[in-house]
């Protein structure tokens, strides 16, 4: 929801990358549940909702599905501001595959846009951390 909540023209650039805050989480906290496909499904669901290209947030998202799932075992144990730089360069990856796909698809490429996201998203993480943590101990999922 925090995804499509409209926002100020000025502010979207700043706009955490919320579904995969969110989809980084579950794959590190329940790594037998949440995977590649999972990404996957999300990201069409994304692309729906965004009208953009079917499959780009898709392919982005899998991708760093993927990723998080081979790292989750080394970063479970890091420190949460640590953790932080490790959503950093995935968050970033996500970006960077949007932006190829937009280049490809002919679209104007700006660079600087797409660094802020993975940023906004790195210094959100202790507090998505805390409370997707916390709910999932209220609800006991395991």
């Amino acid at each position: 929801m925090l995804t499509a909540l409209p926002m100020p023209e000025w502010a979207i650039l700043w706009r955490p990358a919320w579904v995969a805050l969110v989809l980084i989480y579950w794959c590190m906290a329940l790594p037998g549940r949440t995977g590649v496909l999972v990404g996957w499904s999300v990201g069409m669901l994304l692309d729906v909702m965004a009208g953009t290209l079917l499959g780009q947030h898709a392919l982005a998202l899998a991708v760093i599905a993927f990723i998080a799932h081979k790292l989750h075992r080394r970063v479970r144990v890091l420190p949460v501001w640590q953790q932080g730089l490790t959503v950093f360069g995935l968050v970033f990856v996500f970006q960077a595959l949007v932006l190829w796909i937009n280049g490809i698809k002919g679209m104007p490429v700006t660079f600087n846009a797409y660094l802020a996201a993975p940023l906004i998203s790195m210094l959100l993480w202790p507090w998505v951390f805390v409370v997707l943590r916390d709910t999932r101990r209220r609800f006991s999922v395991d």
